[in-house]
C-alpha cells in the first residue's frame, strides 16, 4: 500500500473534540480522521453503486 502524508492546520477545539472521540475508541487522531474519511469514502461509493443499479433495473 502506497502512503501519502497530509498536514493540515485545525481548530484547536475541533482537535480536542477529535481527540475525544479517537480516545473513546482507544485510537490516535490521526487513525480517528483516516477511518472516518475512509468510512465516508465508501458511503459515498455504496451509494453511487446503489444510484446505478437502480438506473440499470428502472428502480426509481
Amino acid at each position: 500500500m502506497r502512503t501519502s502524508v497530509l498536514s493540515l492546520r485545525i481548530d484547536h477545539d475541533l482537535l480536542e473534540r477529535l481527540r475525544g472521540r479517537a480516545a473513546k475508541r482507544g485510537m490516535s487522531v490521526q487513525d480517528y480522521v483516516v477511518r472516518t474519511l475512509m468510512r465516508d469514502d465508501f458511503d459515498e461509493r455504496f451509494q453511487a453503486a446503489v444510484e446505478e443499479t437502480e438506473r440499470f433495473y428502472g428502480v426509481t
